[in-house]
């Protein structure tokens, strides 16, 4: 059977692809923007302001350029193809959270039900599960937990401030029954494929930690500018 990276490499070729990150023709990924998700050095991403609350922050990748394109092109046109290094650019952050455990639970934020529908795919789902699977053969217990549920839709974030940003999504998410008591007493990372404010972590944090599931950080593919330098 020819692996899924060959025929794809095949398709690019003779239907006239392009990077999906930098729009240079040929493969839907170039090396020089993989690179970009899988060689990187997370870092703190702590925004600035800090919202109250919100689990230390772990990125990869600034949000701009390639990545953005990487992202988008994944999440809003269906390239499943690059869920892949996405995910590797999440286990990424995933690791440098971890410390030296060597298991957690990965709680991604979800998308309301009607977001899904209108994009055909669960682009985080998809991208959390990668990343579990690339930390479970490097020897680390990691699996997804699909522990939070969107129990109110919010507004359209886009051109909020942080301030509304928080009271756009306070109530927006809560702990699934079926899952509190599994992840009691566990450690859970919350994950998302973008951090800007930090509020909509903030208050996923917060549905976790009201049902008694401690959340031990957040890592994300990649953090927008908005962050303080010093990285306290």
């Amino acid at each position: 059977m020819v692996p899924v990276s060959l025929r794809g490499a095949f398709v690019d070729l003779v239907l006239g692809g392009t990077c999906a990150g930098c729009e240079h023709p040929g493969l839907s990924l170039c090396a020089t923007c993989r690179a970009l998700l899988t060689t990187a050095t997370p870092y703190r991403a702590w925004p600035d302001p800090v919202p109250a609350g919100l689990p230390p922050p772990m990125a990869t990748a600034e949000y701009g350029g390639a990545v953005r394109g990487l992202i988008l092109a994944h999440k809003e046109h269906a390239r499943y193809s690059l869920a892949g290094p996405l995910g590797e650019a999440l286990a990424l952050a995933v690791r440098a959270t971890l410390g030296t455990r060597r298991a957690a639970w990965l709680c991604p934020v979800p998308s309301s039900p009607s977001t899904v529908r209108e994009r055909g795919h669960d682009p985080l789902r998809r991208v959390t599960s990668a990343a579990a699977k690339h930390l479970r053969r490097q020897g680390f217990d990691v699996r997804p937990a699909d522990a939070l549920a969107v129990v109110r839709r919010p507004e359209d974030q886009s051109g909020l401030s942080a301030q509304r940003r928080a009271a756009n999504l306070a109530g927006a998410f809560a702990a699934r029954s079926r899952w509190a008591e599994r992840l009691t007493n566990q450690p859970v990372i919350l994950v998302d494929d973008v951090l800007t404010t930090g509020s909509t972590l903030t208050e996923a944090g917060r549905a976790l930690s009201a049902r008694g599931i401690p959340v031990l950080g957040c890592a994300v593919v990649a953090a927008t500018r908005l962050r303080a330098s010093s990285g306290s």
